[in-house]
C-alpha cells in the first residue's frame, strides 16, 4: 500500500499526483493521501487525506514530485524515448512534448462524480483568469492573464449568444498558495484599467454591468456555505457548457471536463512545438475536452486572436 507525500504547485499535482493516485486506487494500492489544504476534494476516492501543507512550494524535489511515476510536468523522454530530453533530435523533442507515461495515470472522472449542480436554468460558460507574478518577475511582466478590454469583450459575445458566464479569478485567499501567489497577495496588486468614461474599474467590478448575466464566481461560492472552495469550483465545472482560460493550474483543472476549452497561451512550456497538439499529450487525456489552444509565441498577447477562437467554439 502505497502513501503519497505532494507539496508541489497546483498544477503539478493535477497533471502528475492525482491521476497516479486514482491509478493507485483502482488497483487497491493507495494507503493515504498527505496534501494541501482544501485539496481533499480532488482525493475524493481516497477515504485518508491528510490535508496538512498551509503552502506550496515551486521546488520539485521538497515538492515529493521525485516519488511519482512522472515527475515533470512538460514531458517524460525517457519513458517515451529511453533518452533524456537533451539527448534527443529536435524532432524527437517536439514529439515528446507534453507527452508523459501513462501506464499508471488515470484520471479521476470528476464530471461524473460531481455533477447535480444545478444553478442556472440556461447554459454557462467558465472564464478562468489569472493576475499573478510569474517566475519571481514584476507584476507588469506578467502575461498570462485577460486584461479589461479583452474581458468586456468576451462578457459582450457570450452574454448575447445567450450564455450566463462564471468569472474566475483567485484573490488568492481562496487556496493554498505557491511563492508566486504569495509575492503577489503580499504586493496587494489588482486587475484593473482606466475606461473612459467610467474611471478606475476592476474585472470584479466589470462583473456588475451584465445584469446578473455575469457572475464572480467568488461572489457565488458565497451562496453555497456548505462547500469548500474547492469542491464548490470542481461542482461548478461539472455542469459548465465550455471553459476559456488562461494556461496554467486553473487551466488544466478546466481540461478535466468534457465540454470545450479555449486556451491562450502567451507564456511558459507549452508553447513548445507540439506540445498542445501532440496526439498522446496529457491534456487530450484528462478528458474528452476539446481543446482549442491559442498559441502566442515569442511571449506576446494577442487578445483578438483569443476572442476570434472563442467566436469559432461557442
Amino acid at each position: 500500500m502505497k502513501t503519497l507525500k505532494i507539496n508541489s504547485e497546483f498544477a503539478h499535482e493535477l497533471i502528475l499526483a492525482i491521476p497516479y493516485a486514482y491509478w493507485l486506487h483502482q488497483q487497491n494500492q493507495l494507503e493515504k493521501i498527505i496534501t494541501s489544504k482544501d485539496m481533499k476534494p480532488f482525493y475524493y476516492f481516497c477515504k485518508n487525506v491528510e490535508e496538512k501543507f498551509e503552502f506550496r512550494t515551486l521546488n520539485n524535489i521538497e515538492a515529493g514530485l521525485n516519488d511519482l511515476p512522472n515527475n515533470w510536468p512538460h514531458h517524460n523522454a525517457l519513458a517515451v524515448y529511453g533518452k533524456n530530453y537533451g539527448d534527443l533530435s529536435l524532432e524527437e523533442q517536439n514529439e515528446v512534448n507534453g507527452v508523459l507515461d501513462y501506464t499508471q495515470w488515470i484520471p479521476p472522472p470528476y464530471e461524473s462524480y460531481y455533477s447535480g449542480l444545478k444553478i442556472f436554468d440556461k447554459p454557462y460558460v467558465v472564464i478562468n483568469n489569472n493576475y499573478n507574478i510569474e517566475f519571481g518577475n514584476p507584476i507588469d511582466k506578467s502575461l498570462r492573464f485577460f486584461d479589461i478590454e479583452s474581458l468586456y469583450e468576451i462578457f459582450n459575445y457570450l452574454t448575447e449568444k445567450g450564455y450566463y458566464v462564471i468569472y474566475k479569478r483567485p484573490n488568492n485567499t481562496e487556496f493554498t498558495l505557491d511563492q508566486n501567489e504569495m509575492g503577489t497577495l503580499q504586493g496587494k496588486f489588482s486587475l484593473s484599467a482606466n475606461v473612459d468614461g467610467i474611471g478606475i474599474i476592476s474585472d470584479y467590478d466589470l462583473c456588475n454591468y451584465y445584469d446578473g448575466k455575469v457572475i464572480n464566481l467568488n461572489e457565488l461560492k458565497e451562496k453555497y456555505l456548505q462547500y469548500s472552495y474547492n469542491e464548490f469550483q470542481l461542482r461548478l465545472f461539472s455542469e459548465a457548457s465550455g471553459f476559456v482560460t488562461i494556461n496554467g493550474g486553473g487551466g488544466v483543472l478546466c481540461g478535466y471536463f468534457n465540454t470545450p476549452v479555449v486556451m491562450h497561451v502567451p507564456h511558459g512550456k507549452e508553447l513548445r512545438s507540439g506540445y498542445l497538439t501532440n496526439k498522446n499529450n496529457y491534456y487530450n487525456k484528462l478528458s474528452d475536452n476539446k481543446l482549442h489552444a491559442v498559441i502566442d509565441p515569442n511571449n506576446k498577447s494577442n487578445y483578438q486572436k483569443v476572442i476570434n477562437k472563442i467566436k469559432e467554439t461557442f
